[in-house]
């Protein structure tokens, strides 16, 4: 009857870590990289070698998240919660060691539960030109400025500059 129990407690212990898993870290879309940027143009558009000219044909608004930071809080309450529901389980060594494995599991629950609460939205945009000799250039900004749909613009060196 022990030795039943024991496989019982096993068996429980391996369908928690399993669920508690399963509680883990869910991989979001990454936070969108911004290249180029904004500035407005002097007063006399310089014409330097590699300046490009055009018209904003959208502006897209980037959203994804981010992966919250995390104290270590939710860790900790997470083992003791997961510990205390271990040491529930069994009698002897199998009570010690559903206890510590609840400690474990509890411990990657709370500290991924933590961190999904603290998740934060990340914000940009997608600013598409057209260009006059008929390319195409995508920047990705934190802002677009007072840029709108149809603007002309100069492209030089990565900044975009409405004329």
């Amino acid at each position: 009857m022990l030795q039943i129990t024991r496989s019982f407690a096993i068996a429980g212990a391996v369908v928690l870590v399993g669920s508690l898993a399963a509680c883990g870290h869910n991989r979001s879309a990454p936070a969108p990289q911004y290249s180029g940027g904004y500035q407005t143009a002097p007063a006399y558009p310089n014409n330097p070698a590699g300046t490009e000219y055009g018209r904003v044909s959208n502006i897209e608004v980037l959203q994804g998240r981010s992966q919250g930071q995390t104290s270590g809080a939710g860790a900790v309450i997470g083992a003791v919660v997961g510990g205390v529901l271990g040491n529930q389980i069994g009698k002897g060594s199998g009570r010690a060691a559903a206890t510590g494995v609840g400690i474990v599991g509890g411990a990657v629950a709370g500290n991924a539960i933590e961190g999904r609460n603290n998740s934060q939205e990340v914000q940009g945009y997608r600013l598409s030109v057209q260009l006059d000799h008929g390319g195409y250039r995508v920047y990705d900004v934190s802002s677009p400025g007072d840029l709108r749909i149809g603007d002309r613009v100069r492209l030089y060196n990565g900044q975009i500059s409405r004329l």
